[in-house]
């Protein structure tokens, strides 16, 4: 990674006085006098707050801990490229799919996505799968799941679902009938639950599992002809999943198992590798789909808009320092580059505002000047906030000028082409779109007899923890997939 503090030392715009002395410093770069204790009035008196060295040590100290992620709080990650091996120019001009062979550096970030910091990496949840291409036209962040759906279809629900999965505010513990009251109340849920409580919800670690972008973008070619489009990054080790039994033993045994697992892969030389896919959809299909595309509760069938190998995803290097490039790193899927755009997909448009406002929130308003989230070039009017070190010198500080000749770049432009809109402004409830027909064909087509055996029990263990009115309440949802799915799991519940 090219970071930004380094490239000043190399230049000489920061001395580099560490090189030149072995003592310790103060965080101001004074020398220590002595570390091993305080100032104090004699051996047994009080300290004195003329103390500058313990002052410094425990006023950093205090701070340490920056907050944690609402979601996605537990995680680990790697670095390494992106190579192109196919050529997708007729559908995207996007600079990192320029040419076979091009490679282009990224960071992945892999997580948990309900439990918190010291939460175990083996839980029943969905995993984050983010990557954060550094282009020459800027970082571009593909932030995606395992799975390749979502519980909502409208963004404004998301704080509600993340609250029905985090802790009771009055006992702070997980409570099912929180979570299955949420379900059964939007039960747009449905297909997502049947991949979450099969063998997919609980992968074998990062290595071992599928990403998918699960939004739906808007890809842009040279021409300015776009396709709609979704991102699939499939596992070259394969697909690997832990039993529910397996997986609550690695919680007491190994509860940073996945991140483990990542680490030693990377330091042998095990270098794991996913091809990302991309399916492609047309306006005209779009407009003539039988099912919303942009509705992330759904998948795009592959026998219809196929799988389109574009490059290869390696990671080859181990974060130096986990806070500084992991617990810092700022994913979000508002930052796109020329020829990849937003589609009115909800999610999506939702979290373009949510993530860098979080970001903003957790990290300080400068954090796109952390070094992990620093692009190869940033030349704009911006300046001044907390925690700023990349000012831009004396460059001017307004638009338009007389002084500067920084122009809109032409080809961005060209790849940002005007696009009609239409339709009554109302607040459109989509909870009532088709909820059940993908999630019936998951159940009854893709799964396995052994995959829904355990589905069934993993989601009967899941329901038991509510209370029996949203027990039957369940049963109820999942009669509209499958009367066998209802009767086995009633079975397993005793419910009669």
């Amino acid at each position: 990674m090219i970071e930004l503090i380094a490239v000043l030392l190399l230049a000489g715009v920061i001395p580099n006085y560490a090189q030149q002395a072995n003592y310790i410093t103060t965080g101001f770069g004074s020398p220590v006098s002595y570390k091993d204790a305080s100032l104090t009035v004699g051996r047994r008196g009080p300290l004195l707050l003329e103390d500058t060295e313990f002052i410094d040590e425990m006023s950093h100290f205090d701070r340490e801990r920056i907050p944690e992620r609402v979601v996605h709080a537990k995680g680990g990650g790697a670095f390494g490229y992106f190579e192109v091996t196919n050529d997708i120019s007729r559908y995207c001009a996007a600079q990192v799919f320029a040419r076979v062979g091009n490679r282009t550096r990224i960071a992945i970030r892999f997580s948990t996505v309900a439990g918190e910091s010291g939460s175990a990496d083996t839980v029943r949840d969905p995993r984050g799968f983010a990557i954060k291409f550094y282009t020459q036209e800027g970082n571009w962040d593909l932030v995606g799941n395992n799975l390749p759906i979502f519980f909502i279809r409208d963004s404004i629900l998301f704080p509600s679902f993340i609250h029905s999965q985090k802790r009771q505010p009055s006992t702070f513990l997980h409570d099912g009938d929180m979570q299955w009251d949420f379900f059964t109340s939007r039960q747009e849920v449905t297909h997502m639950l049947l991949y979450l409580f099969s063998d997919r919800g609980t992968p074998d670690g990062f290595r071992f599992m599928h990403g998918f972008g699960v939004n739906t973008f808007k890809l842009i070619n040279a021409t300015g002809h776009h396709v709609y489009c979704k991102f699939h990054y499939l596992s070259n080790q394969g697909l690997r999943n832990l039993t529910a039994a397996r997986a609550q033993e690695l919680q007491a045994e190994d509860p940073d198992y996945a991140i483990r697992d990542l680490y030693n892969a990377i330091r042998s030389g095990n270098y794991p590798s996913w091809t990302l896919n991309i399916q492609v959809m047309t306006e005209a299909q779009a407009l003539n789909s039988s099912f919303n595309p942009f509705d992330d509760t759904k998948v795009w069938p592959e026998d219809v808009y196929p799988l389109i190998p574009v490059g290869r995803l390696v990671l080859n290097e181990n974060p130096t320092n986990y806070f500084q490039d992991i617990e810092q790193m700022a994913l979000s899927p508002s930052r796109m580059v020329p020829g990849i755009k937003p589609s009115p997909d909800r999610m999506l448009q939702g979290r373009l505002f949510s993530y860098p406002d979080t970001q903003r929130h957790r990290l300080g308003p400068n954090f796109l000047q952390i070094p992990v989230n620093c692009p190869f070039y940033v030349r704009n009017y911006q300046r001044d906030g907390p925690m700023s070190y990349s000012n831009q010198g004396n460059n001017t500080v307004y638009h338009p000028n007389s002084v500067d000749s920084l122009n809109v770049s032409q080809r961005a432009a060209a790849l940002s082409p005007a696009y009609s809109v239409s339709g009554g402004v109302s607040k459109y409830d989509n909870g009532d779109d088709d909820n059940f027909a993908q999630a019936r064909y998951f159940y009854e087509n893709v799964l396995d007899d052994e995959q829904r055996d355990r589905l069934l029990e993993n989601l009967a263990n899941a329901i038991a923890t509510a209370s029996e009115d949203l027990q039957r309440g369940a049963l109820e949802m999942f009669t509209n997939v499958s009367g066998d799915l209802r009767n086995r799991l009633q079975a397993l519940l005793g419910l009669w």
